[in-house]
């Protein structure tokens, strides 16, 4: 039987096929869920004897995408096409390059390809195949949180033979369309930003008006419904399956830690499973998900693993408990509800909206609102299905009061500037020092100086152009003397690289006019390296003097050498749970390097402690702080907890294995024995009392599981 396409795969497929022809290249842009994989397998299909390499960010993606074309087609040619990783690519010898010999290149999740290293990867098989035809899938197109890079433009000059948004794909029925909740879980942690604006005014009436309208605030949170009331009252399917994004390993065991309270209203005995994996193939508990079928509530807490191109069916809808600023991350996790073919209406539960992203299914909303737009601009009314979808909004009434407190934060922003004004007219300038108090008692100073780390984007406050413009009008210096300062200093290394080339300067290096360079560019390395505090060295400024050829690391710097080749293993496989017999180009063993700074960070075993600015540097590239074995006991600990919160005690049989493969009873077995002994080091007391509230000495007299 022949790949079968939706009527818009079919549109893609001939646009595609047409562009291909005329530029050996197109890329379709097509939502999560809509089956867009499907193109790519029509278009091996209809040319035989042709051989084709596919790439993809993982090799799960592929056999997903295999078992659903071979469930349909169970004939189809699957030999004639090499299923590569971009990872695998990267790694490739140009003699095994060379041995592909494609006519057609599918680049599956395009975007990916902007990566430093896969992107080196994919232009060395483009260069060695320039004839050969190219072909990309994509739910976006633009990297967000890359400086808004366009791939289909880099990757594909432009030729997009297709393009639906997410919120095209819900008008036109192509999706379904989702009922979105939120909730007011992570508003309550804002309460404390907030409070520290309202601390910030210094005029007495207006910091008590703007204090009463945040306790209003306070109260409306307060009084909202909590997380069990909200699940209760909306899970009506009661033995649906939901996927629950977490942050990070840590954050999920704390979800998990809260599963039995928020959900237990709606099953008592709910289904929770938990996947680690990078990997979903190798976790037995993303299997056992997918294969239950029971009449219980069945929750799957993940992290990255499903944001990408990875459907599990019968899915009920998705809590949201990761918060994310790319809109690509927002649309993959929403996109894992929404399918096309499938008539069941999807929940969208977002726990961690906040008020910095009010309406994240606003941006949903607006992708529909263009869509009505251009149907009907261009006389396709008949394909418009549903306009909007249905928003339950728990936090109307905090958002309301939220908008009061800005508006008043918003007319107290008016006063200064009118004081700010009276201060120009006396004095000709705003150059106001920092300490300065006007008669009224306002801080006009500080607040000046605030206005101008708004201007620059730092201290969480933001200007609209209209105060910007109002400011501007009254001569406000933006730049303060660090900035100018910055400036000098910059002209300066300018003009010395320009000289001499480079930007090894001397210490004790002083130019002509008397600015002592050297020691200048000597502070910003001390800087740059986290041994000296300062406020001036930010992202752009380490950019532009990388421009003029600046050196961060002049002498040998072993710890630089280590991180430069994490920095390269977490960009590759995006994490770095390095394993023990990797070894980079050079040789560099990092997994034992890892281990180093673990000690290091508590400077355990006389290891010198790290820097918070190196600290800081690793969690960057997702250093977990915890070994593999702490990671592993954790795990176990929250089984354990759980069996414990259920059952009342920890009377484990020894055979006893939870739903994620865990053998949880010979654990606990082991732990009362490594106990006995009363051998404790400082840092086993943590997990001593640990075990200890949940009752496992409890039984000790009577030898159970000892």
């Amino acid at each position: 039987m022949s790949v079968q396409l939706f009527e818009h795969n079919m549109q893609a497929y001939v646009a595609a096929n047409e562009m291909l022809d005329k530029m050996s290249k197109a890329a379709v842009i097509h939502p999560t869920g809509t089956g867009k994989s499907f193109i790519s397998f029509k278009w091996i299909e209809e040319n035989p004897d042709k051989r084709f390499v596919w790439l993809s960010p993982s090799d799960y993606i592929f056999s997903v995408q295999k078992e659903s074309l071979l469930r349909s087609s169970p004939d189809y040619p699957v030999e004639r096409i090499a299923f590569l990783t971009y990872a695998r690519l990267m790694w490739m010898t140009d003699e095994e390059i060379a041995a592909l010999a494609p006519y057609g290149i599918i680049l599956d999740e395009f975007h990916r390809c902007g990566g430093k290293h896969w992107g080196n990867g994919v232009g060395r098989l483009l260069h060695m195949f320039p004839k050969a035809k190219l072909l990309g899938l994509s739910a976006t197109k633009i990297r967000y949180l890359d400086g808004q890079r366009d791939m289909a433009e880099e990757l594909f000059e432009g030729c997009v033979a297709s393009e639906i948004t997410l919120g095209e794909a819900v008008v036109r029925g192509i999706l379904p369309a989702p009922t979105y909740i939120t909730m007011v879980y992570q508003l309550r942690e804002e309460l404390q930003r907030l409070q520290s604006r309202v601390d910030d005014i210094s005029c007495g009436p207006l910091r008590m008006d703007s204090q009463n309208r945040l306790n209003n605030l306070r109260e409306a949170i307060e009084r909202a419904e909590g997380l069990p009331e909200i699940f209760l009252k909306y899970m009506k399917e009661r033995s649906g399956k939901y996927l629950v994004f977490c942050s990070n390993e840590s954050h999920m065991r704390k979800v998990r830690g809260h599963i039995r309270e928020w959900f237990g209203k709606v099953d008592g005995e709910l289904h929770c499973y938990t996947a680690y994996s990078a990997d979903p193939q190798t976790s037995r508990a993303f299997k056992a998900f997918v294969a239950d079928n029971s009449d219980h509530l069945k929750l799957l807490l993940c992290i990255n693993m499903l944001n990408e191109g990875i459907h599990v069916k019968d899915i009920s809808g998705v809590i949201l408990f990761r918060p994310t600023i790319s809109p690509i991350i927002y649309k993959q996790q929403i996109g894992r509800a929404l399918t096309t073919g499938t008539m069941r209406t999807p929940l969208i539960f977002d726990v961690v909206n906040n008020f910095d992203s009010l309406s994240n299914y606003g941006t949903i909303q607006s992708e529909m609102d263009e869509a009505v737009e251009k149907l009907r601009r261009e006389k396709r009314e008949w394909e418009i299905v549903v306009q909007q979808f249905t928003v339950i909004e728990q936090v109307h009434d905090c958002i309301e009061l939220f908008r009061r407190l800005e508006s008043g934060l918003e007319s107290t922003w008016d006063y200064y500037f009118s004081a700010a004004c009276a201060y120009r007219k006396q004095f000709g300038d705003l150059k106001v020092p920092r300490n300065y108090v006007d008669e009224q008692g306002l801080c006009l100073g500080l607040w000046i100086q605030r206005q101008r780390e708004a201007w620059k984007g730092n201290g969480g406050r933001l200007l609209n152009a209209g105060q910007i413009e109002r400011l501007t009008q009254i001569d406000m210096v933006w730049e303060s003397k660090t900035d100018i300062a910055w400036k000098n200093g910059l002209e300066h290394a300018r003009q010395y690289a320009k000289q001499f080339g480079d930007l090894s300067v001397p210490h004790h290096y002083v130019c002509e006019d008397g600015f002592k360079l050297g020691n200048w560019i000597r502070r910003l390395r001390q800087q740059k390296a986290g041994t000296k505090k300062s406020a001036m060295l930010t992202e752009e400024r380490i950019a532009q003097l990388e421009e003029i050829g600046m050196k961060w690391i002049i002498k040998t710097d072993n710890w630089e050498l280590g991180y430069q080749e994490a920095v390269k293993y977490y960009e590759t496989y995006g994490h770095l749970d390095v394993p023990g017999d990797y070894r980079s180009e050079n040789g560099f063993i990092l997994c034992a390097w890892i281990s180093a700074q673990r000690q290091a960070k508590n400077g355990e075993y006389g290891r010198k402690k790290l820097t918070p600015d190196r600290i800081k540097k690793l969690e960057k590239i997702g250093m977990i702080w915890e070994t593999r074995r702490e990671q592993q006991w954790g795990r176990f600990y929250a089984e354990a907890k759980n069996y414990y919160d259920q059952n009342g005690n920890l009377k484990v049989p020894y055979k006893y294995q939870t739903a994620d493969g865990l053998k949880l009873g010979a654990w606990v077995c082991m732990q009362r024995s490594k106990w006995k002994t009363g051998k404790k080091t400082s840092a086993d007391v943590r997990q001593y009392r640990l075990l200890e509230s949940i009752g496992l000495f409890a039984d000790r007299e009577t030898g159970f599981n000892a």
